[in-house]
């Protein structure tokens, strides 16, 4: 009977780690680049009762054991890195990522960073950085009067802009966007602020130009939205409350059975 109390509770505390990954996915549907996280979940521990194949007879096994489960526990979240809609801004400084491929970011401390948000600013000194000031890499530095509508960005991440000189403008080369993939891009770490780093799980990033050798294209004034479905997480969201509800009724269940017994005196 105390059996069945902690496995109610351990299924309770299961879909709650369910409903809170589900809960992080439509807080960020809006978020650029963002991937929505799946939790995966396994069962507990058994406790062996009769193990299948004991002898029976002198000439006869028992077929099947007798095994009580524990109940539930999180065993992972995987982000699921599928490619999100592209949604057309009109904004220079955007690039969406069209397949595999991450930006690489500098941050404050030197080390790197990795994003599909590609949200970009440039700073006050013409270098193209994140909404959060740090250094896209490799350095795409503006040129001085350049001219911000005049912002060109291929496929292939070759960066162009328009400089006017000598009464007219001359198309100036300023920088190669490069993208980086992972082996296993599931084992990145999030840090937040749309960023990952590289675990030994990922692997190490491996650099290459956009369009080439597997990895994706840089579209230029597109960014990549979120790969959330609303709908889905909400039917995901109807199941994990319902199984909530269920393994609650399990514990009251079990209290009942419990009350019943110590009734049986008087």
């Amino acid at each position: 009977m105390v059996r069945s109390l902690w496995t109610g509770a351990s299924g309770m505390i299961g879909q709650q780690s369910n409903i809170d990954t589900i809960s992080n996915n439509l807080a960020n549907v809006n978020t650029s680049g963002f991937k929505k996280v799946r939790g995966d979940f396994e069962d507990l521990l058994y406790q062996t009762q009769r193990i299948a194949g004991t002898p029976a007879t002198e000439e006869t096994v028992t077929p099947v054991g007798i095994q009580m489960g524990h109940g539930v526990k999180i065993a992972a979240t995987q982000r699921m890195f599928t490619q999100g809609a592209l949604q057309n801004t009109e904004n220079v400084y955007d690039l969406a990522i069209q397949g595999e491929g991450f930006f690489r970011i500098q941050m404050y401390d030197g080390t790197y960073a990795y994003t599909r948000d590609g949200a970009f600013k440039v700073d006050s000194d013409g270098r193209l950085v994140t909404s959060n000031g740090y250094w896209v890499l490799p350095d795409i530095i503006m040129p001085e009067n350049f001219l911000p509508q005049s912002i060109t960005v291929t496929q292939q991440g070759k960066v162009e802009v328009k400089v006017p000189q000598d009464g007219k403008d001359e198309i100036v080369p300023v920088g190669q966007i490069e993208l980086y993939r992972f082996p296993n891009p599931v084992g990145l770490t999030a840090v937040g602020e749309n960023l990952f780093k590289v675990t030994q799980a990922s692997g190490e990033a491996i650099a290459g130009t956009p369009g080439y050798d597997g990895m994706g294209k840089t579209i230029h004034k597109f960014l990549e939205m979120s790969n959330v479905s609303v709908v889905r997480e909400m039917v995901d969201l109807i199941v994990a409350q319902r199984a909530y509800e269920f393994n609650s009724r399990t514990i009251q269940t079990s209290d009942n059975m419990l009350a019943t017994a110590t009734g049986l005196k008087r």
